[in-house]
């Protein structure tokens, strides 16, 4: 049988369906894409973090009372915890024992300090009702009322401070999935460069012979989308995996109280695919386009 017999012969593809840099191109497009998971899975455990810490700290408030020339410490605490039960939109007031209180400031102070000797205030912890919780200025009228010297702490602070971390933690994000989206760019961009230079005579004869140019970028195009979906498609596995264990070896608390990870987190990476395909797909066409058009 003939060499040319139209049954066996076939033209070479203008782009081969496998090519010895892909699986370097492949690794690094999943390592980016793994990297990119876990920054979404980050994101997400902060953000709860920061919620649950917010929301328990909103529920609650700390009364410091300070006793007058007449009275104990522990008697104060006690008319404070007294008068407070009595406000509406309060569920429940608690005093700490001194010993607690001490506990609480010591690592402010040091182990070098006598606490026995300093005059520590009595700390009262309230609870607030979930419905119609009361107002820290409420309780404020309430301790006055009873001639009691204490001021009444609403974590207002505390919760500027986590609002703050949580939006960094999310403008860090951003920023890392930024930097992550470039260099991924920038790589799918360095490869078309080189399958083009590589094919240099035959683009140029596609061209004069009437190829639009668009027609071969599209080639370009979906070659390397599709090379970014499976790469995508690996990096996502990857951190679900690494997500999961993380999950299941911190407990009901996913990693740790600071970075809880819950179950529902591991569907953040399910975009990841699709997510790299388009950015492969938008920088193929691009550099593809504009050295087709420097050859022509």
């Amino acid at each position: 049988m003939s060499r040319l017999d139209p049954q066996r012969w076939r033209p070479a593809p203008f782009l081969p369906r496998r090519d010895a840099r892909d699986s370097a191109l492949i690794f690094v497009i999943a390592v980016l894409c793994f990297l990119a998971c876990l920054t979404a899975l980050g994101v997400i455990a902060a953000d709860r973090a920061a919620q649950g810490w917010t929301d328990q700290l909103t529920g609650e408030m700390t009364v410091i009372v300070r006793p007058k020339a007449n009275e104990t410490p522990d008697t104060a605490a006690a008319r404070a915890a007294e008068t407070l039960a009595g406000v509406e939109g309060v569920a429940e007031v608690r005093a700490i024992e001194r010993e607690k209180a001490e506990a609480l400031i010591a690592p402010w102070l040091g182990d070098a300090a006598d606490l026995a000797d300093l005059p520590v205030p009595r700390l009262v912890a309230v609870t607030l009702a979930k419905e119609a919780p009361a107002t820290a200025d409420a309780l404020t009228r309430a301790l006055r009322a009873r001639g009691l010297d204490a001021v009444v702490d609403d974590h207002s602070a505390w919760m500027a401070d986590i609002q703050r971390g949580a939006a960094l933690a999310r403008w860090v994000g951003l920023g890392v999935f930024a930097v992550i989206t470039a260099a991924a760019a920038a790589v799918i961009a360095f490869a078309t460069r080189a399958g083009l230079a590589a094919r240099r005579e035959v683009v140029e004869l596609l061209h004069h012979t009437g190829a639009e140019d668009r027609f071969i970028a599209r080639l370009f195009q979906a070659r390397f989308a599709r090379m970014a979906a499976t790469a995508g498609l690996i990096g996502a596995a990857a951190a679900a995996l690494l997500g999961a264990g993380l999950r299941l070896a911190g407990g009901g608390q996913g990693l740790s109280p600071v970075l809880p990870v819950a179950w529902s987190d591991l569907l953040a990476v399910l975009p990841c695919p699709l997510a790299a395909a388009l950015v492969a797909a938008l920088a193929a066409r691009l550099t593809a386009t504009a050295l087709i058009r420097e050859l022509s």
